[in-house]
């Protein structure tokens, strides 16, 4: 048999248990270890939730997504502490650097797991062996624990490190499909989310073997190509390669539920300055631009909007991002709202070429672009859901225009600042030159703090040099 063929390959899975948890109780091991904490936010907002839980707190009720008041409840003596992402980023990188001493195989799924093909290791012994091996480094070295999943391809190999938590070390082999995963639940099958689930369910298959079972071609039917693949997955035919190369971000976004929900939309705008000013920084790092700017609007009553404009040129200028997310805002407020979740999102990235001289201006505006006044009531151009300027959900605004003067863009300058700036905050913190309207106390200033905001899935901020100088 081919040697390369994915019914030959060994794959790791390496899930670091309770992450930011254990990576608190490995630097201050007397407050922390073994006792029940949790990673959260401001009890004081509506970040006050769980982000994870020791094991220890987990025994006791405590999970993630709780508010902090219903944690407390279930734990009393719960240990809260608050999020620390130059802490886990640092023990992240220590991770993967002791998996790749073993292979260079390693694809980074998140902040804390990865997949390793050690199909080729030169370590002496068997893959129980090795990934043993790695579970006592990670143990002695860095103080973490973590589960590890052995498998002939990365979704049995994911499937494998679930089932066995904290410090576990699971086999899956094509042989021993029916008694390890064909009897849970469809739901706890790695990629399928909860409406999948629902759906499947419906249709009578309520475990991993049901699915199994099912005819593709039915499947193809109901749930498009995506039916045939999960079929696949729970028959353990995965032929995904693991790739050390970082896939290609597609957008860069940033979102923020705040404290108090906003009804003027001059507060809202500096929101969006905090946001576009954050995935601007992003995208120059990567030296990214995009084409589409979106902005996510969540209200009250949790009724949720995306709205998208697409640019002439791509561009990553903070400016612009800035500009087009308060227009978006205006032309799709409806009135009287009340917002508690603002977000931008940059897409349809790619490679940043030399400016143009008609960078940064929008696919089918006037000749000014979004170099005219903000609130004007003229029509600047329409986004891809085909509404104009002049439309909103409910109506036309009557906004003060002069709170948002026109704006007349050197492009050309703003690209030599932002290059100044953003040097500038690399050496010395995100908060050491800022625009003027970002300095006023508002609550997404938070975004700037890089410590304390962050997900497991901001991959890309790994490679973001820690320069500790964020307040």
């Amino acid at each position: 048999m081919n040697p390369q063929s994915p019914t030959n390959r060994t794959v790791l899975h390496i899930d670091m248990n309770a992450f930011y948890c254990s990576c608190h109780a490995a630097t201050d091991p007397q407050r922390y270890h073994a006792r029940a904490t949790a990673v959260a936010g401001s009890p004081e907002t509506r970040h006050g939730v769980v982000v994870t839980a020791s094991y220890e707190a987990r025994a006791r009720g405590v999970r993630a997504t709780m508010t902090v008041a219903q944690a407390l409840r279930a734990c009393p003596d719960l240990v809260l502490i608050k999020p620390d992402f130059h802490l886990y980023r640092r023990f992240s990188r220590a991770v993967f650097d002791i998996v790749r001493e073993y292979t260079p195989d390693v694809e980074v799924f998140s902040i804390d797991e990865c997949w390793a093909d050690v199909t080729h290791s030169p370590f002496l012994g068997s893959a129980t062996d090795l990934a043993r091996k790695i579970q006592q480094r990670m143990d002695q070295e860095l103080n973490l624990p973590c589960s590890i999943g052995i498998a002939p391809n990365k979704f049995l190999a994911k499937m494998a490190s679930d089932l066995q938590k904290p410090r576990g070390l699971t086999e899956i082999s094509l042989t021993n499909l029916s008694e390890v995963i064909w009897p849970l639940p469809v739901k706890q099958m790695f990629g399928v989310g909860s409406k999948t689930a629902q759906r499947l369910s419906q249709i009578g298959i309520s475990t991993i073997g049901d699915l199994a079972a099912a005819n593709p071609d039915r499947f193809s039917l109901l749930l498009g190509k995506r039916g045939r693949q999960l079929v696949d997955l729970a028959n353990g035919r995965d032929t995904s390669e693991v790739t050390s190369m970082q896939e290609p971000l597609k957008s860069i976004g940033h979102s923020i539920t705040l404290a108090n929900d906003l009804s003027r939309p001059e507060e809202m705008a500096t929101v969006l300055l905090n946001l576009a000013d954050q995935v601007g920084r992003r995208a120059r790092r990567h030296r990214l631009v995009g084409k589409t700017v979106q902005i996510t609007l969540r209200f009250a009553n949790r009724r949720t909007i995306t709205r998208e404009q697409t640019l002439r040129e791509p561009t990553a200028l903070t400016e612009v991002l800035y500009d087009t997310a308060v227009s978006l805002l205006y032309r799709h407020l409806p009135r009287d709202a009340r917002v508690r979740l603002l977000g931008i999102t940059l897409g349809h990235l790619q490679a940043e070429k030399a400016p143009s001289a008609e960078m940064h201006t929008p696919a089918k505006g006037t000749s000014e672009g979004i170099q005219l006044s903000l609130f004007t009531t003229g029509s600047l151009s329409e986004d891809t859901s085909g509404q104009s300027q002049q439309d909103s959900l409910s109506g036309k605004h009557s906004h003060d225009t002069a709170m948002f003067p026109q704006k007349k863009r050197d492009l050309t300058k703003l690209l030599r600042l932002s290059q100044v700036t953003d040097a500038l905050r690399d050496k010395y913190g995100e908060n050491i030159v800022i625009r003027g309207r970002m300095l006023t106390q508002d609550e997404s200033q938070q975004l700037r703090q890089h410590g304390v905001r962050g997900t497991s899935l901001q991959k890309d901020m790994l490679s973001w040099p820690e320069n500790g100088k964020e307040t």
